[in-house]
């Protein structure tokens, strides 16, 4: 059975938490393991720093934060309407960044794409930046 969840918050780092913690407790329903939701968090804290550092910087802006589940099957979605990237394969590689001055690692995509079972982006320059995210709760990542 589907149960979709939407939420909508100011770009502000103090948000980050909370969207930690709503994806956490909607998740929750699913029973997943300790690991899978830390897993979820962690990619959802990313996504979402991401979209607040690099989206929109210093100026004002809204965060849309998507969640469904079917089954073992989930999906979030972060978005926003921020400055967008004009090379997405570039931004995913791992230690690239483009706050060197904020001491940012240019890990968030490389942690997102490993504790997410698939991780998609699709962004515009001058429109934002939407971060597909999948995990299936109770089953195992093959290690490779």
């Amino acid at each position: 059975m589907e149960n979709k969840m939407r939420l909508e918050f100011t770009a502000r780092s103090v948000n980050e938490g909370f969207a930690r913690v709503a994806v956490a407790g909607f998740f929750a329903q699913l029973n997943p393991t300790l690991d899978e939701i830390e897993d979820v968090k962690t990619a959802v804290s990313e996504a979402v720093t991401n979209a607040i550092i690099h989206g929109y910087g210093e100026k004002e802006g809204m965060v849309e934060l998507y969640c469904t589940y079917n089954g073992n099957h989930t999906e979030i979605i972060v978005e926003d309407k921020g400055v967008g990237m004009s090379d997405v394969p570039k931004c995913m590689e791992p230690f690239f960044t483009t706050k060197p001055e904020l001491e940012r690692s240019g890990m968030g995509f490389a942690f997102m794409e490993a504790f997410m079972d698939e991780v998609d982006v699709e962004s515009e320059p001058g429109k934002g930046t939407r971060v597909t995210m999948k995990k299936r709760f109770g089953e195992r990542k093959s290690e490779e």
